[in-house]
């Protein structure tokens, strides 16, 4: 009789044990699609559009992308292919595109990723200027953006390069370049 209820036991214990793993499988499962979950995007938009408007009006500034991605986590927007073009009263708009970028959950920081070109198209009183660059961080607010990178600034036929560079857009236009700074000018 007592090997019998040894083996009983053993049965009882071991029929715990196992719904013990199952239980503990089963959470760590929930678990983990829980945090997929949290994780996702909780919206998204394809040929992404917004504009912003001062308070008489008049454009501000515009942000496109192909692609946003909107992460409720932390508040991010991942953009893929990301245009910015930031207005200024009675001159040209400078476009900032990049390959992608993430808008920071306050609005007012993007950080673009890869490369980045800037383009300002010529006017009557400015020349046409462009800046190639990469790995921008830019604070919408106040027009300013900032790299460690490789920067190049060129206003036909001149050009400027450095390493990392300070850039505010609203007048008056400031352009910095950090170090290692060599320029070839031509002069008419």
């Amino acid at each position: 009789m007592t090997v019998l209820k040894n083996l009983q036991i053993f049965i009882y214990v071991g029929l715990a044990a196992l719904l013990s793993w199952w239980l503990v499988q089963l959470n760590e499962q929930r678990d983990a699609e829980m945090k997929i979950v949290e994780n996702s995007p909780d919206f998204f938009s394809l040929g992404y559009f917004k504009k912003e408007m001062n308070i008489d009006g008049v454009p501000k500034s515009e942000l496109a992308a192909e692609k946003m991605q909107h992460f409720k986590a932390d508040g991010s927007t991942h953009l893929e292919k990301p245009v910015m073009t930031l207005y200024n009263p009675n001159q040209m708009p400078w476009l900032i595109r990049a390959d992608s970028g993430v808008m920071a959950a306050d609005g007012d920081n993007l950080q673009l990723n890869g490369s980045a070109y800037i383009n300002r198209e010529a006017s009557k009183t400015n020349s046409a200027l462009t800046i190639n660059t990469s790995d921008l961080r830019v604070k919408l607010a106040s027009h300013y953006a900032e790299t460690q990178a490789w920067a190049e600034i060129v206003s036909p036929p001149n050009k400027t390069a450095g390493v990392g560079m300070e850039a505010t857009f609203v007048s008056p236009i400031h352009l910095k370049l950090l170090s290692k700074v060599k320029g070839r000018y031509e002069i008419k």
